[in-house]
């Protein structure tokens, strides 16, 4: 309750009205009204529905939320759990764009510099036809209110276990119900292809139309809509078509837009800047604890160490743990990838959590309460290069299994990474840097196609990795193979036949300038400060004529400033005393 209550800041409709009255019930009318005007129901008689139909009658739920504004908002949703029994998610999946694609889009943007509209298209759902018959009840005070706007209601209510109940049949799709973000999505691209638009083969909801000879991209996820072109009457032109088939829309224009939660700002140099901090001051809010010491790293050397004979957290805190290690997920794959490896280690262990993870979770917080204002910074130097580093940290794992990382940049800052442990044992360091080059390199695979789509061609495919042999085994497959690694199962050497296929070349990177590491194993001291600052973009990544003491330059370590007396996870950086987040040019 204390989580949800916190986190959610939301409550019943029935609890709205005893705390807010009639405010509450103001903000249900305007919800309910906007559903009346979509016409999105058709009241049913109890008599004249059958016993499945009846049985599978799923419940409206509205709730009123409190925005940060201290205006109150009526929602409303079904409870779709009963369709789970009988629809299959093959039947129901939705696309949605891939975090990625959007990084993507956002640095052609900023190249190419285009005008940039984010739209959101109000009650999107509302606007698809429910396909199937199905049948909703509202039940208790919402029927009085919604009867309140439709007198027709009245003759179709009916009572049950001494409670007022409507049943309606669903015409528009409503949020809850499993197939909605589907129509909604059909929806959608009916309009966008009869405009004229074509999806990209690698990304369903990234779709483009060349108009006045350049490229115009919409990016949409769900409801929210990014429109480019670098014209800007075409994005006017784009704008008021899609008003005209879905009504007017929410609008924002110019160098800052807000998008997947993300607060998005093109600040120049064809480098954009991606900030979520009101995510991260709502995560420690929820903790409920106080963090303000700070951290100067997000984990100790000890991360992947597990006690088992530890006892569970109890219920409430071990919801709290879930919530804000999921809230920091959502967060850590989009602007703070820099607590990505701590992440993923605790998000193995939401299921299972003890007062040793809760310690785990502590740091991270406190890391991110000191670098609050770091920002994400990413940047494209040349499309036709694109660059990928794969690394693997050796048995870390308390049951022996590897950890892989991996980046991938178009110039500046990473727009994909990844740290995951590995799926399977290994037997020696050579056989874990194989297994994560060939679980990472679909990723370097899928984003040259990608390009391609938007009409970007990679003529220069570079993997990096450190180990020699890993190499060996890639370029040559069995033929390198020796007794220690023959009982590797053939699938990890299709690696050698996508190099040859995909026209990448695989590079050997010196360990000391592995960016990749940083996502296998917790870093600290002036190598952390470094490796950080570089996939975060505040620094661009040292190459051959700029490396200095085996990472990067005399200028680079002055602008990271950070320690080099090698104190382990007591070790303050300057550069975390108070942050300079300013992107500086190398």
């Amino acid at each position: 309750k204390r989580c949800v209550g916190i986190c959610m800041n939301q409550m019943s409709a029935k609890a709205g009205i005893k705390k807010h009255g009639e405010e509450a019930v103001s903000a249900i009318l305007k919800e309910f009204g906007q559903l009346e005007h979509m016409k999105t129901f058709k009241p049913r008689h109890k008599h004249d529905l059958t016993r499945e139909q009846l049985s599978r009658a799923m419940r409206i739920i509205t709730v009123i939320k409190e925005k940060r504004s201290g205006v109150l908002k009526g929602r409303s949703c079904v409870d779709g759990r009963p369709q789970q029994a009988y629809i299959s998610k093959e039947e129901a999946a939705s696309p949605t764009t891939a975090l990625e694609s959007l990084l993507i889009t956002l640095l052609i943007d900023a190249w190419e510099e285009r005008d940039v509209a984010t739209a959101d298209v109000v009650g999107a759902y509302l606007n698809a036809y429910m396909e199937d018959f199905v049948v909703v009840k509202l039940v208790g005070d919402e029927v009085d209110i919604i009867s309140k706007l439709n007198l027709v209601y009245k003759e179709y209510i009916t009572s049950e276990n001494g409670k007022k109940v409507l049943y309606l049949q669903l015409i528009k799709a409503l949020y809850g119900c499993i197939k909605s973000a589907l129509l909604w999505y059909e929806c959608f691209t009916k309009c966008l292809f009869d405009m004229g638009f074509k999806l990209n083969n690698h990304d369903q909801c990234v779709a483009n139309k060349m108009i006045e000879g350049t490229q115009c991209t919409i990016v949409w996820y769900v409801d929210d809509n990014k429109i480019s072109h670098v014209n800007s009457k075409v994005v006017d032109q784009i704008i008021a078509e899609i008003e005209k088939r879905f009504g007017k829309m929410t609008v924002k224009r110019g160098k800052e837009h807000v998008f997947v939660g993300m607060n998005i700002s093109f600040i120049g140099d064809n480098k954009v800047k991606l900030i979520m901090k009101s995510y991260l001051e709502e995560a420690i809010q929820a903790f409920g604890e106080n963090v303000s010491a700070g951290a100067v790293t997000p984990a100790s050397r000890n991360l992947f160490i597990v006690n088992k004979d530890l006892p569970l957290l109890e219920t409430e805190r071990a919801e709290i743990f879930h919530h804000v290690v999921a809230k920091l997920l959502y967060v850590a794959k989009r602007a703070r990838v820099d607590i990505q490896l701590a992440i993923a280690f605790l998000c193995t262990r939401v299921s299972k959590s003890t007062q040793e993870d809760w310690e785990k979770l502590r740091r991270v917080l406190k890391y991110i309460h000191r670098t609050i204002d770091l920002p994400r910074i990413i940047g494209v130097k040349d499309f036709s290069v694109l660059q990928t580093w794969v690394d693997a940290s050796y048995a870390t794992h308390p049951n022996m299994r590897s950890h892989t990382g991996g980046v991938i940049s178009l110039g500046h800052g990473i727009i994909n990474s990844k740290s995951s442990k590995q799926k399977i044992n290994t037997k020696s360091s050579t056989e874990a840097e194989l297994v994560g080059a060939s679980d990472f390199i679909s990723h370097t695979m899928w984003t040259d196609w990608f390009l391609k789509g938007q009409g970007y061609v990679v003529k220069s495919n570079i993997f990096y990795q450190d180990n020699q042999s890993a190499i060996l085994l890639e370029k040559n497959g069995r033929n390198s193979c020796g007794e220690k690694s023959r009982h590797i199962n053939i699938r990890y050497f299709f690696i050698k036949d996508v190099l040859k296929r995909e026209r990448i070349t695989v590079t050997h990177c010196p360990t000391e300038q592995m960016i990749a590491d940083y996502f296998t194993k917790p870093l600290q001291g002036n190598l952390f400060a470094t490796l950080r600052n570089i996939i975060m973009g505040i620094i661009p990544y040292p190459t051959k004529e700029r490396v200095e003491n085996k990472m990067c330059s005399g200028n680079e370590r002055k602008e990271i400033k950070s320690s080099t007396d090698n104190k382990g996870d007591s070790q303050v950086g300057e550069e975390d005393k108070g942050i300079d987040v300013t992107p500086k040019d190398s």
